[in-house]
């Protein structure tokens, strides 16, 4: 997945390849606002640590901003509140 941190608020996420723009699951994160669902934001740097399931870190609300393509989908999310920045430098792709 391309998921990374645009900056400290702005949030790039990719979706499961098999998800379009047209399926419902698509449709969902795009009109969330509208239909009064929240997206909550989860990450992880790693899927194991030590051997053992890394745990996620809570980032908070976030809402819709843009997307593009399809299978899969890019979507840009705009949290809430900002990312500490320790975690912006780690979940920044452009400083990996």
């Amino acid at each position: 997945y391309e998921d990374y941190a645009i900056n400290s608020t702005l949030f790039h996420w990719q979706s499961q390849s098999t998800t379009s723009v047209e399926s419902p699951t698509g449709q969902r994160y795009i009109h969330h606002r509208e239909n009064g669902h929240k997206i909550l934001l989860f990450v992880r740097e790693y899927k194991k640590e030590h051997g053992l399931t890394a745990p996620f870190i809570y980032l908070g609300k976030a809402n819709y901003i843009k997307h593009e393509g399809s299978k899969p989908i890019s979507f840009v999310w705009e949290l809430e509140r900002e990312m500490p920045a320790s975690l912006v430098v780690r979940a920044n792709k452009s400083l990996m």
